[in-house]
């Protein structure tokens, strides 16, 4: 029977933080309907001022995600013509050029390069959550394999459930390997030698290894997953959007390329921020605190911890200094 998707994401708005639950039926799946709708929250959210913060978790009580929906993959795989390294990195490129341009995306879905396609857009989505002002936090409140573990590596942050489940990439035990991500952003968080040695054997972490490792962030008890993921949430919610998405990307993309070419990017993120409103509010705030208090505000008592609540240090004082 051919694969029909049925998942689909639940939204639950908090007002600044969106809390979301992914829905991938009785077994728990990532197919075209959650990718397709996941695509359009993040257009969605990146675009509303009032979003700061999105929250992924489960709608399955002991599953994030289980991983991706297997036909799903295996059918468009059986689709596409048999090729080699070259000839994949071409598919691929195309892939690419196409998913730019509405009308030959249109036409091309309707041909052997839909699944190529189809994956080229998932990265895209991934991308623009790791380009965006908005921070997304994975609450892992139970096992998360394959592309749900690669959804949850391309989140910000990675809060987990201190039970038995675990999260990493099984692909290899299928013949395959990871192709959402998981080769480069598990890389990325716990280093070339532990990610190879994990994506080689296929066997994922617990939540403890997962800790240790520095693949997610807090391990917590089950039923606090949520509640500390949204806590993570609005804190970080509070910095300015702006410079949020501009330490991102300085991360992500810069982090990855040469040193002078990150430091590039760096810079140019640097000046779209101390050029912007936000920016020159602040500080001309801070130098004006400074010039009233005669000390630096960051090195005043309570004033720095209350600018990591707050999200930015607080506004130009009274001339009695408060």
């Amino acid at each position: 029977m051919p694969y029909k998707d049925k998942g689909q994401l639940e939204i639950e708005d908090r007002g600044a933080v969106l809390v979301v639950r992914v829905d991938g039926g009785p077994h728990q799946v990532f197919g075209l309907d959650i990718a397709n709708q996941l695509d359009r929250l993040v257009n969605r959210v990146d675009r509303d001022p009032g979003i700061r913060a999105v929250v992924f978790t489960g709608a399955h009580p002991e599953r994030f995600v289980s991983h991706a929906a297997v036909q799903w993959l295996q059918e468009e795989g059986a689709a596409s013509p048999t090729v080699g390294r070259r000839g994949a990195a071409a598919v691929v490129r195309m892939a690419k050029r196409v998913d730019r341009s509405r009308l030959l995306r249109s036409v091309m879905r309707r041909t052997p390069m839909r699944g190529a396609l189809q994956l080229e857009r998932l990265h895209r989505t991934f991308l623009r959550m790791n380009s965006s002002g908005v921070l997304f936090v994975a609450a892992l409140n139970g096992s998360a394999l394959g592309l749900g573990a690669e959804f949850a590596w391309a989140c910000d942050l990675r809060v987990m459930a201190d039970t038995d489940c675990f999260i990493g990439q099984p692909e290899i035990l299928l013949g395959i390997i990871p192709g959402g991500g998981g080769t480069q952003r598990l890389t990325r968080l716990i280093g070339t030698h532990r990610s190879l040695a994990a994506i080689l054997e296929g066997k994922p972490f617990t939540s403890a290894e997962a800790l240790a490792n520095g693949a997610v962030d807090k391990v917590v008890p089950q039923d606090k997953v949520v509640a500390q993921a949204v806590e993570l949430a609005e804190h970080f919610g509070k910095r300015t959007k702006g410079s949020v998405a501009a330490a991102k990307r300085s991360v992500y993309f810069g982090g990855s390329m040469s040193l002078e070419d990150g430091l590039h990017v760096e810079r140019a993120e640097f000046f779209t921020r101390v050029m912007s409103k936000e920016g020159q509010e602040l500080m001309l705030n801070y130098m004006a605190t400074t010039d009233v208090t005669g000390e630096l505000p960051l090195y005043k008592p309570g004033t720095y911890a209350q600018a990591l609540a707050s999200g930015s240090v607080s506004g130009r004082p009274s001339a009695n200094g408060r």
